[in-house]
């Protein structure tokens, strides 16, 4: 019978359902393996295929770790809350919690749909009770650790929609979804001290399995530097303290830059200059601090008529504010070193302020602020010093006079832990005398009933939805009865995504956030999945909740996730009418090597762009999986190029995986009629050789490569007139992972009563795996592009798969038309192509 994916795997996706396939039993003797994908957020466009690249790479190693033996914890669940949710549940006029159900409800179909390992029993989102109650109850915790408290900072407030926005939420000072206008603001708001465990956090990088570029900007993000604090006398007010990594170019210092937001701004600024300062201020508090660090902006500032006094020469230098100092770098203010800095010689030269060089530049040196190595110049006492020698004298003359003293300072800034919106975590504190705890009785502290109409409206500014809920606002101090008030402020979404891996080990636990036992049996995450784009402040976020959690005893490591990989996103190519319009691959169709759209209008040209869903211009898994075969999409995910590396989606390239899928069930058929077929040597070695490439690709998730040593298989197996009913079980077994459907249905017409995804991992004979070997050039249009090695004698096929499982070859081809394939045996394949018509 022909091979039907729409009817088999139909089938068997009831089938692990019904039999609940993917439950993970609460102990085993099996060693365990916990792998976990970044959860998603629950949006109302579903997923595309973009995101389901990620989740299928999990799903195969899951399949293969359990048919290695161990008992995998492979568990979903969804990032809920937040304000996208709670703007379209206004757009809908329905409640959050409503859209979250809804948007849930297609996530999981879809994800079903392909046929993912997932227990769902232990599935949840951040927005239940019975989970937020444990992320209130983490607050707590760190209330009581000294580690959460409120005070006044400087924030991006967004009027129009009533909250604070995270700098990465805002560009040219407005929010990047909506447009609208983001100020800057001195605001009460709760703060957790991430910068007590900023050493922690650095040097704990070195403990764990990730990628050398995550760990980079890790580092980055904390910023440790080492350097001075040094203090500078502004006449008739005092000292006032600044952190440089170049103390030794302290006599370079020609004039003192403060932050707008700086609180002695007003008490230094001169009468003559407090109308000009006061409207930089304002203006300055418009914008966001990635657009005030752009370093490709002209720098402003203004004078403030006060003037400071270098510690080092005793110069009287003037005093600027400036908006590309930011309040929450170092201590506000910075002392100005035209000569080394870049920053302070534009400035410099535009407001026509002294320059003096304090580090010799080499003779061939033309630019402008020299920032390299090279002795003192121009610094008394340090002349002809070099740069690290320079630095120690300067910190000890520092000390030894009362000037300052050597420190260390971070980049990383405390987590701006408030929003103002309604869809969030309301935080566990009552406003009493003493800043009360929510008695831990009353956890979950849940979100009141919302009055849409009443929350569009402002009394005052800033302005909490929950404000408007005066009966869930005023309440009573615990112990005494005396009149008081909730915290009317909700946790961003960073708050639930920092502990969610925890709460998988033990979902259902009413007693505690999880079971000891669990988690020293489970923790820490053996594979961690997502993507780069939460590389800074998830992965910060909940590495520093998880060293919190391990001081208070209650985890058992210091890290959360042992090893992590990051899967690189698919991009779609759209298409350009001779009006200037674009389609999206959903849009169009092929014929003869030429695009149209669906009314036949002939599309010239295309682009290569991200998958966005505001673009329109994503893929759905649906009608692929109809057309198909969600074993065929599974293949077609893993099989586009490296894992980590982009892709390009190009739908029409399912068909060579469905093409792969009838050949295997052709060799199924001819293999299974003839009960008595033995393998040739070649074959057997082949078989071995498959076994071990396949299983170390998957080790290192090199998944595409594996998945061409399965087609260089499956072809010679074909041409050898099929195989051996021991080696197709061996087959089934290792394409089970990638493939999962057909496998589990060509494995029980083999007889077999148990799942395949029970069944044991092949092993392989290292020494039948032994054969001849070549080395074979690979050319595109007769330009050498890879070498492969490959066994002597591989047929055009089986060499052609493992070429275009190459990067180099395929970034090489790209989506441009084979015309043809030339292959000299054991020596050359050269791929001819041609460029699409445009």
């Amino acid at each position: 019978m022909p091979y039907d994916p729409n009817t088999i795997e139909s089938k068997w996706q009831k089938i692990w359902q019904d039999t609940g396939s993917f439950r993970v039993p609460a102990k085993s003797d099996k060693p365990k393996y916990y792998i976990l994908d970044m959860f998603p957020y629950p949006s109302g466009h579903g997923l595309h295929v973009g995101h389901l690249k990620g989740y299928i790479a999990s799903d195969i190693l899951a399949r293969y770790q359990r048919m290695r033996g161990y008992n995998v914890l492979h568990p979903m669940g969804w990032d809920s809350f937040g304000l996208p949710t709670e703007r379209q549940a206004e757009r809908d006029n329905l409640p959050p919690s409503e859209i979250t159900k809804r948007n849930i409800r297609t996530f999981k179909k879809q994800m079903n749909l392909v046929g993912l390992t997932y227990d769902w029993e232990r599935e949840f989102a951040t927005s239940d009770p019975s989970y937020f109650r444990w992320t209130q109850w983490i607050f707590l915790r760190l209330f009581e650790m000294g580690l959460a408290n409120e005070t006044d900072v400087p924030v991006n407030w967004c009027p129009a929609l009533g909250t604070v926005l995270a700098n990465e939420e805002v560009k040219d000072g407005v929010y990047i979804e909506t447009g609208d206008p983001v100020e800057r603001r001195i605001m009460r708001q709760w703060m957790l001290k991430i910068t007590a465990y900023a050493d922690r956090l650095l040097d704990d990088l070195d403990t764990v399995d990730w990628p050398q570029q995550v760990k980079e900007l890790q580092r980055n993000w904390i910023g440790r530097s080492e350097g001075a604090e040094i203090f500078f006398e502004i006449e008739g007010y005092g000292p006032i303290t600044v952190f440089t990594t170049r103390p030794d170019t302290l006599f370079g210092a020609t004039f003192f830059v403060m932050s707008p937001e700086h609180p002695a701004v007003e008490q230094i600024t001169t009468p003559a200059r407090s109308d000009e300062v006061r409207a930089y201020v304002e203006k300055a508090g418009r914008m966001s601090e990635i657009d005030r660090t752009d370093v490709t902006r002209e720098k402003t500032g203004v004078f403030t008529g006060a003037y400071a006094t270098n510690p080092a020469n005793r110069e009287r230098i003037p005093v600027y504010i400036a908006d590309y100092v930011l309040m929450g770098y170092g201590t506000g203010a910075i002392m100005a070193v035209p000569g080394q800095d870049q920053r302070d010689w534009d400035f410099a030269e535009k407001y026509d302020l002294p320059i003096i060089r304090t580090v010799q530049p080499p003779e061939d040196f033309d630019g402008e602020a020299y920032v390299g190595e090279g002795p003192a110049i121009n610094s008394a006492f340090l002349d002809g010093l070099e740069v690290e020698e320079a630095k120690r004298r300067m910190i000890e003359w520092l000390e030894g006079n009362g000037e300052g003293r050597a420190a260390v300072t971070y980049r990383l800034r405390d987590w701006l832990f408030s929003r103002q919106r309604y869809w969030g975590e309301p935080i566990p504190i009552i406003h009493g005398p003493n800043g009360e705890l929510e008695p831990e009785t009353n956890l979950p502290l849940l979100l009141p009933e919302r009055d849409p109409e009443g929350d569009a409206l402002r009394d005052h500014e800033p302005f909490s939805p929950l404000e408007r809920a005066t009966d869930w606002v005023n309440t009573t101090l615990p112990g005494t009865g005396e009149p008081a008030k909730r915290d009317t402020n909700v946790m961003p979404q960073w708050a639930g995504s920092s502990w969610y891996y925890l709460r998988f080990i033990d979902p259902n636990n009413q007693r505690l956030p999880w079971d000891e036992a669990l988690e020293e049996n489970w923790m820490p995450v053996d594979l961690y999945v997502g993507g780069i784009e939460h590389a800074t402040l998830h992965l910060l976020y909940a590495r520093f909740w998880h060293k919190v959690l391990y001081d208070c005893g209650l985890v058992s490591t210091t890290e959360p996730f042992q090893r992590l990989f990051n899967q690189g996103m698919v991009h779609s190519r759209s298409y350009r009418d001779n009006r200037g319009r674009y389609y999206y691959p959903e849009q169009v169709y092929e014929k003869d090597g030429v695009w149209f759209t669906k009314d036949g209008d002939v599309l010239l040209n295309s682009r290569i762009e991200k998958m966005s869903k505001s673009r329109y211009n994503i893929v759905r898994p649906e009608p692929v999986i109809r057309e198909y075969g969600a074993d065929s999409l599974r293949l077609y995910e893993v099989f586009m190029g490296p894992l980590e590396a982009n892709a390009i989606w190009h739908t029409e390239g399912l068909s060579g995986m469905r093409r792969f899928l009838d050949r295997v069930w052709h060799m199924f058929e001819i293999s299974n009629v003839h009960e008595t077929l033995t393998d040739s040597e070649d074959l057997e070695r082949l078989l071995h050789q498959t076994i071990e490439k396949v299983t170390r690709d998957l080790e290192s998730l090199r998944l595409n490569v594996a998945v061409s040593q399965l087609m260089i298989f499956v072809n010679e197996a074909n041409a050898q007139g099929g195989v051996s009913i021991d080696t197709l079980s061996r087959f089934i077994r290792l394409l089970a992972p990638f493939a999962p459907h057909i496998s589990e249905e060509l494995w029980q017409a083999l007889g077999n009563k148990e799942f395949v995804l029970n069944a044991p991992w092949p092993d392989f004979d290292p020494d039948k795996s032994v054969e001849k070997e070549v080395t074979i050039a690979v050319q595109v249009n007769g330009k050498l592009r890879a070498r492969l090695t490959c066994r002597s004698g591989a047929d055009e096929d089986s060499v052609k798969a493992a070429a275009l499982a190459d990067s180099s070859v395929r970034r090489h081809i790209e989506d441009r038309e084979v015309e043809k394939v030339i292959h000299v045996p054991d020596k050359i394949l050269n791929i001819v192509v041609k460029r699409p018509r445009q």
